[in-house]
């Protein structure tokens, strides 16, 4: 039988899961329960909060209620899904629904990615060109920034999806792994996969690299102006406004870059689960955290909506 007959065969595959231990499935289930209603809850309020709130209808809140939405979709594409697995331990997906949860979870995250590199520039626009804030950072300006950031990610997204599911799969249909990732399918493959390497090793390097080029320049640019303001004061104020971007910058690349940049021998199954787990659920429950915790005029809009 060719590996073309055998691909027509395939037509679904088996998720390994995070856990076969039978003791540990229901406080799991729980465990994620919690954290995906504090993500639906955190992210919506965010966006629903900031449509609301006239105060907060400026560029900087206009890139939040964004990275809250893609928080949101990121966290849907893998959450229900792994949370179905350990409530009722079936653990297979089609071959489309594994191909559809592989496109959105890559979709979200590269739009994240470009999404973080809008908001440091709307930081450094702010900071380093405070005169010039309103007439750089227009209404225009932010729609065009939030639209490429979309369209970026959700276009390297079929890129890679598309690559990835036009391989033949003739050897086996389970997947080391609790959802369905580029690296856990390629292994499946009996195709060459030298192409696509090297198709995803490029779109990888241009989201993540991309992005975290026009972050560091932003914020290297943000710290030496800091460094000129003269009061200790006047430099912790200007400094806390750029604080919440930082630290979500910081955990976002933090996690991709072990992830997805480190050499493969250097990996674990279990670490990567570890790892997965903390940035496909973990970050967008924690990124309105510290958003709203760090920000006074969040913080303000919410009491002032509570009151009506």
């Amino acid at each position: 039988m060719t590996c073309m007959e055998n691909r027509t065969e395939v037509n679904e595959f088996i998720l390994i899961g995070l856990t076969d231990a039978p003791e540990l499935q229901v406080p799991l289930f729980i465990m994620f329960s919690f954290i995906y209603l504090i993500t639906l809850v955190g992210n919506l309020g965010i966006v629903a909060l900031i449509s609301s709130q006239s105060c907060l209808h400026t560029p900087m809140y206009f890139f939040l209620s964004n990275l809250s939405l893609v928080d949101f979709g990121y966290s849907s594409a893998i959450t229900p899904k792994v949370m179905a697995e350990l409530l009722t331990g079936e653990k297979v997906i089609s071959y489309n629904g594994c191909a559809t949860q592989l496109f959105f979870f890559a979709a979200f995250g590269g739009t994240e990615s470009f999404l973080l590199a809008s908001m440091a520039y709307d930081r450094h626009a702010a900071v380093c060109k405070p005169l010039h804030y309103t007439t750089t950072m227009t209404s225009t300006m932010c729609v065009y920034l939030a639209s490429g950031a979309y369209l970026c990610g959700f276009l390297t997204s079929s890129i890679v999806t598309g690559h990835t599911f036009s391989l033949s799969f003739c050897r086996s249909n389970i997947v080391y792994h609790f959802f369905c990732d580029v690296p856990p399918l390629l292994v499946l493959s009996c195709s060459d996969i030298h192409l696509i390497q090297l198709v995803v090793f490029i779109v990888g390097s241009f989201t993540a690299f991309s992005p975290f080029l026009v972050i560091f320049t932003s914020y290297l640019l943000i710290f030496i102006t800091i460094l000129k303001i003269p009061s200790a004061i006047g430099r912790q104020k200007t400094f806390s406004t750029c604080a919440s971007h930082l630290t979500a910058v910081s955990i976002f690349y933090g996690t991709i870059i072990f992830m997805y940049f480190q050499p493969s021998s250097s990996h674990s199954m279990d670490t990567d689960k570890m790892v997965s787990v903390f940035y496909t659920m973990i970050i967008p429950m924690l990124n309105p955290l510290v958003y709203s915790l760090r920000n006074k005029d969040v913080k303000n809009a919410f009491r002032k909506a509570l009151k009506g």
